[in-house]
């Protein structure tokens, strides 16, 4: 999942190589933390937030096949 997030992020960004995550398990939860470079912020979330919201979504299904539940915290 965490490979999934980069490529997604790094087609949205326009300085990929900035794009890092961490990733944090706990039981059949992910935390996904987001890090991009502060001018690729307002990309990454969007307007009123619907390209993360949108993020979110397309984790929450790749997490939905693996059976686990993810969060993606953008930092």
């Amino acid at each position: 999942m965490k490979q999934m997030l980069i490529d997604l992020v790094q087609a949205i960004v326009d300085h990929p190589e900035e794009v890092s995550v961490n990733e944090r398990i706990n039981g059949d939860t992910v935390v996904l933390e987001l890090t991009v470079a502060k001018r690729d912020m307002g990309r990454v979330i969007g307007r009123e937030g619907k390209i993360a919201k949108s993020i979110r979504t397309v984790m929450r299904a790749q997490a939905a096949r693996e059976n686990k539940r993810v969060i993606v915290d953008i930092l």
